[in-house]
């Protein structure tokens, strides 16, 4: 309850209460006690002479003192001020007469129990129709409350200046509504050509995950744990492939009665280069393992040609759809100055061309696969080094052509072939082929394949060795 001296305690008029004859004074007080006592901050006015003449209810909940007890006392001295800093406390509230715009002074006030509560303050004269102050009027609230209040600005600027992530307020349509410049250089525009923006705007791939993600937060609350969203950034030099952790926070309207979704606090960080290395790490074991697992499967083989095809089925799991082993024809080898002969090769094991299942070894008859000059596995074998092939972006019958002039399954479309190699000599190419639901091969897949390669080169060699 607010209350001034000049209308006392702001009675509330009952139903059966008559009429006043100064009702529209009456109504300025009630609306003047509905405004004071609305008020997040407590307030006390003085008059000139240090009296008190308005107390609101935020004053009573922090001191305990009503509006009653309060107005009409002079100063705080006795009651709200320890009687040894009253005069100082007096003095430093009056003296916002005399100065202009707001002061703003911090010191401990009494509760009505005897407490002691340390408040922050700011005053400001009151002028009165003739232009000359009249009183003060002063707000204050406790320094820890103000100092939360402080320490929140503070973290939100931080946040949205000089944070090391990016910070971004989606409103309720799921439009940015205020981005840092961390996120709006990962997202490579400016920060206001993002706002307002559809999400599919800014991003290539991803758009789904996110939103849903952003929706889920404005239905449900925040996720219990950050989530890591793959994303293509659209920038100057093409669509880069991002991985975010991201974090969010559901965020309501504080001067609600009922939480009220503003939107969504979306916190993130560009985690690219650790999941990238994560899932090298990982392939890496993955390749190593199957290489230990296929070297003591194949050393249980009494034929070394099957302990050949052992190797070429452990490494196509998650490496690749098809697999050929081709070896040189005639004697099986070629020496390094044979570079005038020309490379013919033999189909001696390939992986089944319908449904999956182990490979099958070939070329009992001895026949030359049919190998247009420039082929991939030939350049491989002159070159005693690894080739790569792509058909690249072509429509899906031209692929086909290009991989059965090839001598290949008609699905593939990235090919790599790598050396075989024992002894000092070559003995063909094992070629490793990938569908068009697969990447193309790269240079540590290029590395794995002539790990592979070795060990179906020492297989085969000792296959010729015991025939002979």
């Amino acid at each position: 309850m607010s209350a001034s001296r000049r209308s006392g305690t702001t009675d509330e008029l009952g139903p059966d209460e008559p009429e006043q004859p100064d009702q529209p004074d009456r109504d300025g007080a009630d609306l003047l006690a509905a405004l004071l006592d609305g008020m997040d901050a407590a307030l006390c006015a003085f008059d000139a002479d240090g009296v008190v003449t308005h107390w609101n209810r935020e004053a009573e909940r922090i001191l305990g003192w009503t509006a009653a007890e309060a107005v009409g006392r002079h100063g705080f001295a006795g009651w709200a001020v320890r009687e040894a800093d009253a005069e100082e406390v007096e003095g430093r509230l009056m003296s916002a007469m005399q100065a202009p715009g707001r002061q703003v002074h911090e010191f401990a006030l009494l509760t009505k129990d005897g407490g002691r509560v340390l408040v922050r303050t700011q005053s400001a004269a009151v002028h009165g129709p003739d232009g000359k102050p009249a009183g003060v009027y002063c707000a204050f609230s406790e320094v820890h409350a103000q100092i939360d209040l402080e320490r929140s600005i503070a973290l939100s600027e931080a946040l949205f200046e000089d944070a090391s992530w990016g910070v971004v307020l989606v409103d309720a349509d799921l439009r940015p509504a205020v981005v840092n410049a961390h996120a709006a250089r990962a997202l490579g525009i400016g920060r206001t050509a993002v706002l307002g923006r559809p999400l599919g705007e800014l991003l290539a791939q991803g758009v789904e995950e996110l939103e849903s993600a952003l929706t889920h937060v404005l239905a449900e609350g925040a996720p219990p744990a950050p989530a890591e969203i793959w994303v293509s950034v659209r920038t100057p030099e093409g669509e880069q492939r991002r991985c975010w952790r991201c974090g969010f926070v559901r965020l309501s309207s504080p001067l609600a009665e009922e939480p009220v979704p503003l939107g969504v606090g979306w916190l993130f960080n560009d985690v690219t280069a650790g999941k990238q290395a994560e899932q090298e790490a990982s392939l890496l074991r993955f390749r190593g393992n199957q290489l230990h697992r296929a070297a003591r499967a194949a050393a249980e083989c009494e034929d070394p040609a099957e302990a050949a095809t052992i190797h070429l089925d452990f490494a196509l799991a998650g490496f690749a759809d098809h697999a050929l082993i081709d070896r040189v024809a005639g004697d099986g080898s070629l020496a390094d100055g044979d570079s005038d002969v020309p490379v013919r090769l033999v189909r001696v094991a390939a992986t089944p061309s319908g449904a999956p299942g182990p490979s099958l070894l070939t070329g009992q008859a001895g026949l030359p696969v049919r190998y247009a000059e420039g082929h991939p596995a030939l350049q491989c074998v002159e070159r005693v080094g690894s080739v790569r092939a792509s058909v690249g972006s072509v429509p899906a019958e031209r692929a086909r052509e290009w991989a059965l002039a090839r001598q290949w399954p008609s699905d593939a479309v990235h090919a790599l072939c790598a050396v075989l190699r024992s002894r000092g000599r070559t003995l063909g190419a094992v070629t490793f082929l990938r569908g068009a639901g697969r990447s193309p091969f790269e240079r540590s897949d290029a590395a794995y394949a002539e790990d592979v390669a070795l060990r179906i080169a020492a297989a085969l060699d000792l296959a010729g060795a015991l025939r002979k």
